[in-house]
C-alpha cells in the first residue's frame, strides 16, 4: 500500500463519502494518513469537541486544507462541556486560509465579536447561520464588509439580526446568488428591497416567516414606494419558496413573481394573499418552470380585514397547463380547515394541467375535489412516476385499481385515504410492477394486503389522528 502512487490514493480517497470510514482508511497506514490530512477539505464538529479551542487548534493544524467547516451542537447540554466561543471562530479564520463554506448551528455563545475575526477570510463565500441568538445584525454587517465574494447566506431563526444595513451592502456588492431567511422575527418581507441591484444575480431565494409575526412588520410608505418602481428583473432566480408570507398588490415579494423568466422551481406555503392573477403572471413569464408546490390556506384562516375573498380558481391551473411547457412535478396542499373543500380547485382545472404538462410527480394533499374520475384521467399521464395522495378521500377502490394501468408509476404513496382497502391494491398483486408502495394511517389497507404488490413495501398505522 505504501507504494502505490498519489493520484491513485487521492482517488480512492475521494470515493469515500462517509467520514467515519475516511477515518478508517487513513489508520491503515502513514501514507494514507499524511496524504488525507492534505487532502481533508470538509470538517464537522460539535458537542465531542473538547475542550473545544485546543481540539479545533489540533484539527486545524492536521487538516491544513480545509474548505468546509460546520459547527453543530444540536442537543447540547451544559453537562457536555463548554462550546466553542469567540475565540474558535479566531481560530479559524488563522489557521484555515482556504476557508470558503462556514455553517454554525446551536452555537449559544458566539456573538458578533466572533463574526468580526471572519471577516479577514478573504476565500469566505458561504455562511449558514441555525439558531445563533447572541449575533445581531452589526456582526453580519462586519462580515460582509470583510467577506466581498459571499455568494450563499442563509439565516435560520437568528432571532436578534433586527438592522438590516447588511441587506443594503449586499445589495450593492451585487455578489449573493442564494439568501435563505426562515423565522427571523425582525425581518419582514418589505426590508427584502434593499437588496436593490442584487435581485439581479440572486438563483435562489427562501423567505420564511415565523407564523406567530406574520403581521409584526408592517409596509411603510417607502418601502411601498420602492417596490413599485422596482424595475430590476429578476432573470436569474431559479428557485423560489415562500412561507407564511403576505402577498399583497403592489408590495413586497408580489413585485417578484412576475419577474422571474427562468424560475424553474417555486414553492408557496401558506401564504396569504395569492391570487390567480399572481400565478397567470409568474405562468406566462416562467416558461421553464419545472415544479410547483402549493400549500392553500383555508379560507377561513383570512385577516377579516380583507374586503374580498382571495383564494386560487381553475384560472391559475389553466394558465399554468398553457405556458409552462416543462412543469413535471406538482404538489397541491391546502390547509386543515373547518370546510377545506370550499377553497379547492375543481376536476376540471387539475385534470388539464395533467394532460398538457409532461408530470412525473404528482402530490395531492386534501384535495377533495381529486376522485376516480381524476386517477382515470392519470392513465394519459404518460410521464407520471411517482403518485402521492394524501387525506383524499373521494379516493376509491375504483380508482386505486387503476393504478396498474399507469404505464411508467415507480412510486405510490398513500396517507391517511379512508376510501381505499386492501381490495384496491389486488391489481398489482403478484405484478412487481411498483418499485416502492408506501402506506401510513389508511385504517382499512393492512400490511398482509400489501405484499407482492410493489418490490418494497413500507407500512405504518397510526389513527390516533382520526380521533
Amino acid at each position: 500500500m505504501e507504494g502505490l502512487p498519489d493520484p491513485l490514493v487521492w482517488e480512492i480517497l475521494n470515493r469515500i463519502k462517509r467520514t467515519a470510514d475516511r477515518n478508517s482508511v487513513s489508520l491503515s497506514c502513514k501514507h494514507f494518513h499524511n496524504l488525507d490530512n492534505e487532502q481533508r477539505q470538509f470538517l464537522r464538529v460539535g458537542c465531542g469537541l473538547d475542550p473545544p479551542n485546543e481540539a479545533l487548534t489540533s484539527l486545524c493544524n492536521r487538516f491544513p486544507n480545509l474548505t468546509r467547516v460546520e459547527i453543530t451542537y444540536s442537543g447540547w447540554m451544559s453537562k457536555l462541556g463548554k462550546q466553542l466561543d469567540n475565540q474558535g471562530l479566531f481560530i479559524l479564520s488563522n489557521y484555515c486560509p482556504s476557508l470558503s463554506d462556514l455553517a454554525l448551528s446551536y452555537c449559544t455563545v458566539i456573538t458578533d465579536e466572533g463574526l468580526s475575526y471572519l471577516s479577514s477570510c478573504s476565500k469566505l463565500s458561504a455562511l449558514k447561520l441555525n439558531f445563533t441568538p447572541r449575533i445581531t445584525g452589526c456582526g453580519i454587517l462586519s462580515l460582509v464588509v470583510g467577506c466581498k465574494n459571499l455568494t450563499i447566506l442563509h439565516l435560520i431563526r437568528c432571532l436578534n439580526v433586527s438592522s438590516v444595513e447588511w441587506l443594503e451592502y449586499l445589495g450593492k456588492l451585487e455578489t449573493l446568488e442564494d439568501l435563505t431567511i426562515k423565522n427571523c422575527r425582525a425581518i419582514g418581507e418589505g426590508d427584502l428591497i434593499k437588496l436593490g441591484q442584487s435581485w439581479r444575480k440572486i438563483k435562489r431565494l427562501q423567505f420564511e416567516v415565523d407564523a406567530n409575526y406574520r403581521y409584526m412588520k408592517v409596509y411603510d410608505r417607502l418601502a411601498v414606494d420602492r417596490w413599485q418602481k422596482q424595475c430590476v428583473p429578476c432573470d436569474n432566480m431559479l428557485e423560489l419558496s415562500l412561507v407564511n408570507c403576505i402577498i399583497s398588490a403592489g408590495r413586497g415579494l408580489a413585485c417578484v413573481l412576475g419577474k422571474c423568466k427562468n424560475l424553474e422551481k417555486i414553492h408557496l406555503d401558506m401564504c396569504v394573499g395569492v391570487r390567480d392573477c399572481d400565478i397567470v403572471s409568474l405562468a406566462r413569464k416562467s416558461k421553464n418552470l419545472r415544479s410547483i408546490s402549493l400549500r392553500i390556506p383555508s379560507d377561513f384562516s383570512f385577516p377579516v380585514y380583507l374586503n374580498n375573498p382571495l383564494r386560487l380558481s381553475d384560472e391559475s391551473l389553466k394558465a399554468l397547463a398553457q405556458n409552462c411547457p416543462m412543469l413535471e412535478s406538482i404538489k397541491i396542499s391546502f390547509s386543515d380547515g373547518e370546510f377545506p373543500s370550499f377553497s379547492s380547485f375543481t376536476l376540471c382545472g387539475i385534470v388539464s394541467l395533467i394532460q398538457k404538462c409532461p408530470v412525473k410527480e404528482l402530490s395531492f394533499d386534501q384535495v377533495y375535489s381529486f376522485n376516480d374520475i381524476g386517477m382515470q384521467a392519470l392513465c394519459l399521464a404518460q410521464y407520471l412516476e411517482k403518485l402521492e395522495l394524501v387525506r383524499c378521500q373521494e379516493i376509491t377502490d375504483e380508482g386505486l385499481h387503476l393504478v396498474s394501468q399507469f404505464s411508467r408509476l415507480r412510486i405510490l404513496r398513500l396517507f391517511k385515504c379512508l376510501g381505499v382497502t386492501n381490495d384496491g391494491l389486488k391489481p398489482l398483486l403478484g405484478s412487481y410492477k411498483l418499485e416502492l408502495l408506501a402506506v401510513e394511517d389508511c385504517p382499512q389497507i393492512s400490511e398482509r394486503g400489501m405484499v407482492g404488490a410493489a418490490r418494497s413495501i413500507s407500512f405504518r398505522q397510526d389513527l390516533s389522528w382520526m380521533f
